[in-house]
């Protein structure tokens, strides 16, 4: 029996990823969890408009941080200023009470607004704006699009190259005249079909189940996806190519998962962070696709508005999708140079 004990603990001790799981990942998420499994929302980014908009911001109390006023704004444009996502809450003055404009999508933002305002009693009016219910389902679920996407994206991916690796056909495709982007592209094709079908059921079932609206355009949505996908994509060939075996990728995998669904505003809104641990956040693929698909289905965003969280997914694609290449290279050189040497002829 102690030989057996001895032997499991060297055998841990060279597996890094296992103690990395055992000992990093608890610190890792009583770190995060600490920080970041907070609701309490102590900043609200404000737009004042209307002819009393000076007056008025010089009046609001602390929690609504003035970002900027605009005298000569209308209630119009103080609501494509939150459709734009410039602001979470508008405050226009031309009305008498002021109106105060709320973003609906940012669920808890829209809740400590409302209840702030609401002890202002009369003196202004409150109109919650693409969630007037303040739904949890219609925020939830274009989130969990890019859930599920990131999911099918980063561990069947993952799981299905490592096969390659364990099954010994790496060097079947060493040896074929094909480039190692080629065969990343072709080995992915049937995850990013698969991925993409799923997508559509989930965005359909989650509008007919839970009512969730589909403000915008389609086919905006449908190219914000697909660069999403081809960043979750990479990262399960990048976590393919650091792995030996199917049970590492899945070890790796979850570890990539879990900032991405505690930090990327799917559960705790990023305001509630402190800056350290959100900015963590805006480096996470998940932040920008669930800016962009709350910002599509729920206010109908544009291009136009959403033209900077699209430019982020297109950069994380080509530097996640370049990396994996150049890893996925230097996996073939041995297994091309193996099978080189078996090829050469034997000597007399």
């Amino acid at each position: 029996m102690r030989a057996m004990i001895v032997k499991e603990f060297r055998e841990l001790r060279r597996d890094h990823r296992t103690m990395a799981m055992l000992f990093a990942l608890p610190i890792v998420l009583l770190v995060v969890f600490g920080y970041a499994a907070n609701f309490t929302i102590d900043s609200i980014s404000t737009q004042v408009v209307g002819p009393h908009a000076d007056q008025v911001a010089t009046l609001l109390p602390p929690l609504f941080d003035v970002q900027g006023t605009d005298p000569g704004a209308t209630a119009d444009d103080a609501r494509g200023l939150v459709r734009d996502d410039v602001a979470d809450v508008v405050l226009d003055t031309s009305t008498s009470p002021p109106t105060a404009y709320v973003d609906g999508s940012s669920l808890f933002v829209a809740q400590t607004a409302s209840a702030a305002l609401g002890r202002a009693g009369d003196q202004v009016l409150t109109e919650v704006l693409f969630n007037p219910d303040l739904t949890t389902s219609w925020v939830m679920v274009p989130a969990l699009v890019g859930l599920i996407l990131t999911f099918v994206g980063t561990i069947i991916t993952s799981i299905g190259l490592v096969r390659e690796r364990q099954t010994g056909t790496l060097e079947q495709l060493a040896v074929m005249p094909l480039r190692p982007a080629d065969v990343i592209v072709g080995k992915i094709a049937p995850y990013f079909l698969l991925a993409s079908f799923d997508m559509l059921v989930v965005t359909l079932l989650g509008v007919w189940i839970f009512g969730v609206p589909f403000n915008g355009n389609p086919a905006l949505f449908a190219l914000a996806a697909a660069t999403f996908l081809f960043v979750v994509l990479g990262v399960g060939v990048l976590i393919s190519t650091a792995s030996q075996t199917q049970g590492q990728a899945i070890q790796v995998a979850l570890m990539t998962l879990m900032p991405q669904i505690l930090l990327s505003g799917f559960i705790f809104p990023l305001q509630a962070m402190p800056a350290a641990i959100s900015w963590i956040g805006y480096c996470l693929p998940l932040t920008w696709f669930v800016k962009v698909s709350q910002g599509i289905m729920l206010r109908g965003a544009g291009l136009d508005s959403l033209w900077p969280a699209l430019v982020v997914l297109a950069a994380m694609a080509v530097l996640v999708f370049s990396a994996a290449v150049l890893r996925f290279r230097r996996d073939l050189a041995p297994a091309r140079r193996t099978t080189a040497r078996t090829a050469e002829p034997v000597s007399a």
